[in-house]
């Protein structure tokens, strides 16, 4: 076996209280050869010291302060210190299992360039797991375990962060951390998507998730709800988006409306419809609310559902199957 190096991009800020654990999940890797490229977003804990102690003692350990701010900044800069082969992150707070970097470059190295290795997740916390995120972890696991993780990208992130690997060729054509966007692993996953890399399927939970109150992604703004539903919406219309079919938005609920909007400020014309009694035959915005069984009739739709209870979405599925409409082509979840 050919042992490629692979680029290990950390940022950090103040999480000193979890860096020991991490680096050590890294340096313990059966996958040695590596280079880790640590960098300090202004910490004010003793989060730079460990990493310096950690340094003297592993040659493969590079730190750096960045001189930007957030973790963009951060990422942007690790990335421009790395040499690797083979491209991978890491939170600073998360655990890598053992055999983490191995089984991805195997992955890799059996398929070849176009393809991002992937691995299952599972989160851990003191405080133990909500429902909300162990749904979340459920439904990411499902995808990676057969690599139809793509079919689903405009429901949440799909690929899951930070485990994932790519060859450094195909993460520079897709832009590599050049994006100044949050959420920025979802705008990642829909720039690999966007350039068509393939999903390789993955049966084997590699990555620990850890989850606190003062998580970035739970204390950000730049992770609101809203700011997913922009990037949605942005790379919707970007790739698969077509003018010459009849957009439809199914679901008048705080989602539905909020695409609606989102539309009407571009100028996008569009059918709504719902199967809410209450609802058909109302104006919101100025446009009728109407029976989903426009679908029958309506020429070549092309639908983004926004509908969130699951029964409800189980129907849907169920009437478009019927239609013979293909997810991911003709009608997409958003929700």
């Amino acid at each position: 076996m050919h042992y490629p190096l692979v680029s290990i991009i950390v940022p950090f800020k103040n999480t000193a209280n979890y860096l020991p654990e991490c680096l050590d999940s890294i340096l313990e890797q059966s996958y040695a050869n590596f280079e880790l490229i640590i960098v300090n977003d202004h910490s004010t804990d003793s989060s730079k010291a460990i990493v310096e102690s950690y340094a003297k003692k592993d040659s493969r350990i590079f730190s750096y302060n960045t001189n930007g701010q957030g973790i963009i900044d951060a990422l942007q800069f690790a990335y421009s210190k790395s040499k690797g082969t083979y491209v991978t992150r890491m939170d600073s707070d998360d655990i890598m299992v053992p055999n983490k970097l191995e089984l991805m470059v195997t992955a890799l190295q059996n398929t070849g360039n176009g393809h991002i290795a992937l691995g299952q997740v599972s989160y851990f916390s003191k405080e133990g797991i909500s429902n909300g995120y162990y749904s979340y972890e459920k439904w990411l696991n499902k995808l990676t375990r057969i690599g139809t993780n793509f079919s689903e990208i405009y429901k949440e992130c799909v690929i899951p962060s930070p485990c994932w690997m790519v060859s450094r060729v195909d993460f520079d054509l897709c832009g590599g951390f050049n994006s100044n966007i949050y959420p920025e692993d979802y705008d990642l996953a829909f720039r690999f998507y966007q350039k068509k890399l393939k999903c390789i399927p993955c049966n084997q939970i590699l990555h620990l998730w850890r989850d606190y109150d003062d998580r970035t992604s739970r204390t950000s703004k730049h992770y609101a709800e809203n700011y997913f539903l922009d990037l949605k919406m942005s790379y919707f219309l970007k790739i698969d988006y077509h003018t010459d079919r009849n957009l439809v938005v199914w679901g008048a609920g705080k989602k539905g409306k909020q695409i609606a909007q989102k539309l009407i400020d571009q100028n996008i014309s569009f059918n709504w419809i719902c199967n809410n009694k209450k609802k058909i035959g109302k104006h919101i915005y100025g446009i009728e609310m109407q029976q989903f069984l426009l679908l029958n009739t309506l020429p070549n739709p092309q639908i983004i559902v926004t509908v969130a209870n699951k029964d409800e979405q189980r129907f849907i599925r169920a009437f478009l199957h019927k239609l013979a409409f293909k997810a991911a082509e003709d009608y997409f979840f958003f929700c």
